[in-house]
């Protein structure tokens, strides 16, 4: 009797993990297109953020690439991916790796300067400080064959990237909320990437 039982959950579970996944890959491709406007000739809706125009390149350059990251991540996490082609998946993992990196590298001067001063400007880079650290090691542990924990690391890296994804329902809701940009902007920059760390599994 116990054999159903366990097949009906692993099958409840099975659906729920795609449902999730698949959130997630919606959020991501609508979150990395708008980012991607930035590649074209004559941007729709340019940034309203100073930083769009003290630093237009650099902000410019960090949506591109930083879209890229977001819009590859989710089909790493594609187990039937991996098995029927690894080689696909190690491309992919590449060119995430290297967006992330130019991701990072471009946000810094951006970062340094955010908009509302120092608290947001904190929370950014530290943001871009663990990015780049849990890509990284992600990337070491895939070289080294440690495949779990490859998997482990590229989950908490891309759990960073998907902060483009929450700063933007969050910012927006606190300011339908009342809250004003002199206090939602600085709380944002945190917000938006540290609950995404936290597992419940440990």
């Amino acid at each position: 009797m116990a054999t159903p039982i366990v097949g009906k959950a692993r099958e409840k579970w099975t659906t729920l993990a795609w449902m999730g996944w698949a959130f997630l890959a919606l959020n991501a491709l609508g979150t990395g297109l708008v980012g991607l406007r930035y590649s074209l000739p004559r941007v729709p809706f340019p940034s309203p953020l100073p930083n769009y125009y003290a630093r237009h390149y650099w902000l410019i350059a960090h949506a591109v690439v930083s879209s890229m990251a977001v819009l590859v991540g989710p089909c790493q996490f594609l187990s039937v991916l991996r098995r029927r082609s690894p080689k696909t998946h190690r491309l992919m993992g590449q060119v995430y790796c290297g967006a992330v990196a130019a991701g990072w590298v471009t946000s810094l001067p951006i970062a340094a300067l955010a908009q509302t001063g120092g608290v947001a400007s904190a929370g950014f880079l530290a943001l871009g400080a663990g990015w780049i650290f849990t890509t990284a090691a992600a990337y070491l542990r895939a070289r080294r064959r440690q495949l779990n924990a490859h998997r482990e690391w590229m989950i908490r890296s891309y759990a960073l990237t998907a902060a483009a994804i929450t700063l933007r329902s969050y910012l927006p809701l606190m300011l339908v909320a009342g809250v004003p940009l002199a206090m939602s902007y600085p709380l944002v920059a945190w917000v938006c990437w540290m609950p995404n760390l936290y597992s419940p599994s440990g």
